[in-house]
């Protein structure tokens, strides 16, 4: 009885080891809060999914080159708490986001706000918002 307890307990470990756990960062240490930015552009792809949802635009320079962008928002039951929906933003829509850029300088930001262009609405767009649309 003692060994199949231990065989039982070894096998226990060993399947919950190999589950693969997701890892969720800390705003700080992806993001500089004192790097507040201002996105405007065409939605690309909506990714509606735990543990964030993920949106990236096609934003055009000054020089005329366009650049995708990722930006980052709140998990989507959070969202959907506000207000939002996986069908709020399609691909193709206008939209001006107010986010704050990642500490690497990539073309990666988390949103604080997104403006959809054809409403003019301004919707929250992290975890901690409380706008409704």
């Amino acid at each position: 009885m003692r060994y199949w307890l231990a065989g039982f307990m070894i096998l226990a470990f060993g399947v919950l080891a190999a589950v693969p756990v997701s890892a969720h960062h800390s705003f700080a240490a992806q993001f500089d809060s004192n790097k507040p930015i201002e996105v405007k552009g065409i939605v690309t792809k909506v990714e509606w999914m735990n543990p964030h949802v993920y949106f990236y635009v096609d934003v055009t320079d000054e020089g005329g080159k366009v650049n995708n962008w990722a930006l980052e928002m709140g998990a989507p039951a959070a969202l959907a708490r506000t207000g939002w929906n996986r069908n709020l933003m399609k691909v193709g829509d206008q939209v001006i986001v107010k986010a704050t850029a990642a500490k690497d300088g990539s073309r990666l930001a988390n949103a604080r706000s997104v403006v959809m262009a054809t409403t003019g609405k301004e919707l929250g767009a992290a975890s901690s918002e409380r706008a409704t649309p």
